[in-house]
């Protein structure tokens, strides 16, 4: 019997540690299977939503892109804060694109069939500013 009483804790402690282990190698393999990689043209940085990125012209990196007609870009935000790429100035859009509100990690891609030289900036942020020249 007390052969018994001293193997039976041991078991329980070898199951609840091969139970630990196998949730945890489970939540890592998930979390990994998880993550999606957007490849962009254009990113969004980090802090970008703070005044000052413009004056190292770092707001949209690259700040203007060059593709040729019937090419697509994509941006990405990767903020912490929301952004958006909206055809025109600020204050004065231009109705041709707007991709609303970005949420961090959100990623937002566009045709560009007509060439052109297309400005665009961010409808929260007025010093964030970006081009696209389609040739």
């Amino acid at each position: 019997m007390k052969k018994i009483i001293i193997i039976l804790p041991i078991i329980i402690i070898i199951l609840v540690v091969i139970a630990l282990t196998l949730s945890f190698s489970s939540t890592e393999k998930n979390s990994i299977e998880s993550e999606i990689i957007i490849e962009a043209d254009v990113i969004m940085p980090t802090k970008v939503s703070r005044p000052g990125c413009d004056e190292i012209d770092r707001c949209y990196i690259p700040s203007v892109i060059v593709i040729n007609s019937g090419q697509n870009v994509t941006w990405l935000n990767e903020d912490s804060a929301f952004h958006s790429v909206t055809s025109g100035f600020y204050g004065n859009p231009t109705d041709l694109f707007d991709s609303g509100h970005l949420d961090p990690f959100e990623s937002y891609s566009l045709d560009f069939n007509e060439i052109g030289t297309f400005d665009y900036f961010c409808t929260l942020h007025p010093w964030m500013k970006g081009q696209v020249i389609v040739e």
